[in-house]
């Protein structure tokens, strides 16, 4: 049995990971193992740049904070060394960045993760870390916004130009003297 420290110790940790879990937009679990100190420092500062907390915790203490804030589900992956990584402004990082390392090193790898309050699996994981960044998704989306538009102002050019007749504005601007 253990002392009444070292178990007021595993409750206190339990309950700071379940707030992190309940307060995070997302997190990933990761196989943490295989990876040297050098590949290990690198992850935990792109981590921790993206506002991403990464932490090494025993399988038991994980299981008792998922089943604290209902992700039980999650459960079933906790076989081995695992670390868990949760955002909570960013919903992507962890799974982007997590990715990266899971690809170079074989042995690391993802486990499984969660977002909005669901469990989701390593391949929904996957393809969360394969969104583009959101500096991009504004970018297609504002292209598909001026598009039409823009296509619409060269059309109408093509009807003025082509009926011969250049608006009011235009004809004022030309004949305005240009002073230098």
């Amino acid at each position: 049995m253990p002392s009444e420290k070292i178990l007021e110790q595993k409750k206190a940790v339990v309950a700071d990971l379940s707030d992190k879990m309940s307060r995070a937009a997302s997190g990933v679990l990761v196989k943490y193992q295989g990876i040297t100190v050098d590949e290990d420092t690198q992850m935990r500062r792109e981590l921790r740049e993206a506002g991403v907390e990464y932490s090494v915790v025993k399988n038991t203490l994980i299981g008792f904070a998922c089943d604290k804030v209902g992700y039980g589900d999650m459960k079933q992956y906790l076989e081995g060394m695992n670390a868990i990584a949760v955002s909570y402004d960013d919903p992507i990082a962890p799974a982007k960045i997590l990715k990266k390392y899971a690809e170079k090193i074989e042995t690391f790898e993802l486990r499984a993760g969660f977002i909005d309050g669901a469990v989701v699996d390593v391949k929904t994981v996957e393809e969360l870390a394969d969104i583009p960044p959101k500096e991009v998704l504004l970018g297609r989306l504002l292209g598909s916004i001026t598009g039409p538009l823009r296509g619409l102002a060269v059309g109408l050019q093509a009807v003025v130009d082509k009926s011969g007749e250049a608006p009011a504005a235009e004809e004022a601007a030309e004949e305005a003297p240009v002073e230098e």
